[in-house]
């Protein structure tokens, strides 16, 4: 009997952590964009493993839970813009994220609007914190970080198999004191 009570939350727990399981309590959870627009053409089920993933992907950057980066990203996980020196694969946004967040452990990330279209999921991000660690050599003094990014995901069976992104690292860099204006 006892077996039986600890059999049933294992296998819940397990599915649950699945991609494509519906795990509602923490979907719930999840960054829910400003403007959501999805393609009408698409089947109900395509549609809703696209936003899946893009959210959960966007909520790893707002919060900096991994477990959302693995659950969201295809071991596949090709970044087709990754700047000098990422990783491939599903460890360079761990990397970046752990990086980034030391220097602003604050960060948040919200999603302005976001688009579901065929094996495409275009989000509009907007992050904000406050620098007050390190980043490439540079102190913070605890300034605000405010910018923008925009990322192409391309899902494929409810997993994000590449991504192309692009951030206001001019407005990063001049937040950061990286470079004067």
């Amino acid at each position: 009997m006892a077996r039986r009570h600890l059999v049933a939350p294992l296998l819940a727990a397990s599915l649950a952590a699945t991609p494509l399981a519906p795990a509602k309590a923490a979907d719930a959870a999840l960054v829910k964009p400003g403007t959501l627009v999805v393609d009408a053409s698409l089947p109900a089920a395509v549609a809703s493993a696209n936003e899946l993933a893009a959210r959960r992907y966007d909520t790893f950057w707002n919060t900096g839970d991994e477990a959302l980066a693995r659950a969201a990203l295809s071991p596949q996980f090709v970044d087709r813009t990754p700047p000098p020196g990422r990783a491939q694969g599903p460890e360079g946004p761990l990397q970046a994220s752990k990086a980034f967040r030391q220097a602003v452990p604050d960060l948040s990330c919200a999603v302005d609007q976001m688009l579901v279209v065929g094996d495409r999921v275009v989000s509009h991000l907007h992050f904000a914190g406050h620098f007050t660690g390190t980043f490439h050599g540079v102190q913070g003094k605890g300034q605000a970080i405010d910018f923008i990014a925009t990322d192409i995901y391309r899902v494929q069976d409810g997993r994000i198999v590449e991504n192309w992104h692009l951030e206001d690292n001019l407005t990063l860099l001049k937040q950061l004191g990286a470079i004067k204006e």
